[in-house]
């Protein structure tokens, strides 16, 4: 039995219980699940079916058609037909790229992204809110009353931007959203709470068009993702895509029309399923431009044609494991989630990395929804009497502030476990500051060029004091959705702003793999640039702080001292602007503090004699109390 089934009297009557419902809101397909009976199960729609395919049809008169037949009018009305708006969430118009190998228009204005439609402009949240309360309307009817929650999964890798886009369907759809679960965490929840699991699961998730891998740790009823990771440009597609190439080659076929390329691919994904049962397969079509395919597939061929891609997944599974810092034999088993992963090529690949057979036994397509489905369960209050579990998911990317010369310093890193709250204390670069531009990025770069924006805004009415005396701290909250507030507030003043980061699109999944490639990739180029940073601004601090200096003590000095100082400045200001050696500048910086160390002994003692001028000894002499008295 997968779902332990309670004792009379651990849970509320029937009419006692809250409703309450899991959805898995997928790019292809999306599913909503509940609890019944103590048991998780998908609830299916009025003839039976649990998948609904997340597409959305509009029609002249603006309404919305949702799922199968919304399916069917791909080929009859691409243009407003939407498709894996899931893609889209929480992204801009720039960040989409090219729109011609779209079949709809996309609307060219800045911030989120919108597409075109003879029911006017519909973003995203719109598209994915009419998915949800298609869900939202199955779920009632069957459960026969109001849901009073659910709980929506999203990728591991997804950010802020695209979990608040997430929420705001939610409740655009009339849900109350509980909370946001990521994926391998929800698919956890369905494995390991109902057997009581302990220790340390892997969640290998591969989809149609993405892989992720997390690390969880199960401890006494508390679920900590210690690592995520992945590929966002491979999934089941990819191998449909060889089987494809393989059957033009094997085939000789010339080059096809857009229909007759259609009709190999269907083909190539009927193969690759039915190789799941079978150990060969063959492949006949007259396609419609009139070049037939014969050709018999072998299930040992479609393997060795698809190591390279298992071999990718394999390594992202080991990254994983090293950010973990746990080694294979720790965990204590591997949950599949995904259609891909009926593949044998997968499940035996897997099995040979960690060494024991993968936990298979829920649907893969499913196995999602219903932990979502436990978790909204007990958000409600229907936890049994025996349950008292707490789950803790992670941030993808680090959060941290650019400071001056765009050095970014990480407040917040990777793999923190949510919910979250870090701060840092900071100061001021200049005499007098009043006010300081906090902007907050997100990535893995030293640079915040090459990282990306979150958000900017301004502390102001900071008291005028001397450069690094201010103390500012700035705290950075995430909850347990991963949604970012971000504080800062001047200690001796008490004076703060903050902003909670909630800007209108975000990075896809593709750009948080690219980003994590790219800070592993350029690692030492980035500590270079870091290092170089730092000394270009120690070097403007030292240049600020002697030239001040001079302008006021000058005489202090020989006209010969003067011009060497001033000659060792100039030098220092050419290396800061132009030398791309850190240690070259660092050797200038040294000469100059080396070159006016008697300067400042001079400043000093005239500072000190400044100070006791016209005043008595007993003045200046400290007090002392005798023992006596």
């Amino acid at each position: 039995m997968l779902f332990q089934i309670s004792e009379p009297g651990m849970t509320p009557e029937p009419h006692q219980r809250k409703l309450a419902a899991g959805i898995d809101l997928g790019t292809t397909n999306s599913l909503i699940a509940t609890i019944r009976s103590s048991s998780p199960e998908v609830l299916a729609d009025d003839k039976g079916v649990e998948l609904l395919p997340s597409v959305v049809h509009y029609a002249t008169d603006g309404t919305a058609t949702v799922g199968t037949n919304a399916f069917y009018k791909q080929v009859q009305d691409p243009a407003n037909t939407i498709a894996s708006v899931k893609r889209f969430m929480g992204r801009g118009r720039d960040e989409i790229g090219s729109a011609t190998q779209l079949r709809y228009e996309l609307d060219e204005g800045p911030g989120q992204v919108r597409i075109k439609t003879v029911a006017g402009l519909r973003s995203p949240v719109q598209v994915s809110a009419d998915i949800l309360a298609v869900l939202k309307a199955r779920a009632q009817d069957s459960l026969g009353g109001e849901l009073e929650g659910v709980v929506i999964t999203v990728p591991a890798y997804f950010d802020d931007a695209q979990r608040q886009a997430t929420k705001d369907a939610g409740r655009l759809a009339g849900l109350n959203v509980l909370r946001l679960l990521n994926e391998p965490t929800a698919a956890a929840v369905a494995y390991g709470l109902d057997q009581g699991s302990q220790g340390i699961y892997a969640v290998y998730d591969l989809g149609g068009g993405t892989f992720d891998i997390s690390i969880l740790r199960l401890t006494k009823g508390v679920f900590e993702v210690m690592a995520t990771g992945g590929d966002s440009a491979l999934g089941g597609d990819d191998f449909d895509e060889l089987v494809v190439q393989w059957m033009q080659q094997e085939g000789h076929l010339k080059p096809l029309t857009d229909s007759a390329a259609r009709q190999l691919r269907m083909l190539a994904r009927q193969a690759k399923e039915l190789l799941t049962e079978h150990e060969q397969v063959p492949i006949q079509k007259r396609l419609e431009d009139g070049q037939a395919i014969d050709l018999i597939l072998s299930r040992s061929y479609f393997d060795a044609m698809v190591l390279p891609l298992m071999k990718r997944t394999i390594q992202a599974c080991k990254k994983a494991l090293r950010d973990a810092e746990i080694k294979v034999e720790d965990c204590a088993g591997v949950v599949l989630v995904g259609g891909s992963t009926r593949m044998p090529t997968v499940r035996s690949s897997v099995a040979q990395l960690f060494g024991k057979e993968p936990l298979c036994q829920l649907n893969p397509d499913t196995v999602v929804a219903l932990g979502a489905a436990i978790q909204a369960n007990a958000l409600v209050g229907n936890k049994q009497a025996d349950e008292d579990w707490l789950l803790l998911d992670v941030i993808p990317l680090s959060l941290g502030i650019e400071t001056y010369g765009g050095i970014v310093e990480k407040v917040v890193p990777r793999n923190s476990t949510l919910p979250i709250a870090r701060a840092q204390e900071f100061t001021t670069f200049k005499d007098g500051q009043t006010a300081m531009a906090i902007h907050a990025v997100q990535g893995e770069r030293e640079l915040a060029g090459d990282c990306r924006s979150l958000a900017r805004f301004e502390l102001r009415g900071i008291p005028p004091m001397a450069a690094g005396a201010a103390k500012i701290r700035v705290t950075f909250q995430v909850d347990a959705d991963g949604l970012l507030n971000v504080q800062a507030q001047e200690l001796t003043s008490g004076i703060k702003a903050q902003i909670d980061v909630k800007p209108s699109y975000g990075l896809s999944d593709d750009e948080i793999s690219t980003m994590l490639s790219a800070g592993y990739a350029s690692a030492s180029q980035d500590m270079k640039a870091r290092a170089l940073a730092e000394q270009q601004v120690e070097a403007e601090r030292l240049l600020e702080a002697i030239r001040s200096a001079m302008r006021a003590d000058a005489d202090l000095l020989s006209q010969t001292d003067q011009d060497a100082i001033n000659q060792a400045l100039e030098q220092l200001n050419v290396a800061r602007e132009h030398c791309p050696d850190h240690l070259q500048i660092k050797q200038q910086v040294d000469h100059v503090a080396q070159l006016t160390e008697n300067f400042a002994a001079l400043r000093m003692d005239r500072a000190v004699k400044q100070a006791l001028a016209g005043k008595r000894i007993d003045e200046i002499a400290p007090k002392v109390v005798s023992d006596n008295l």
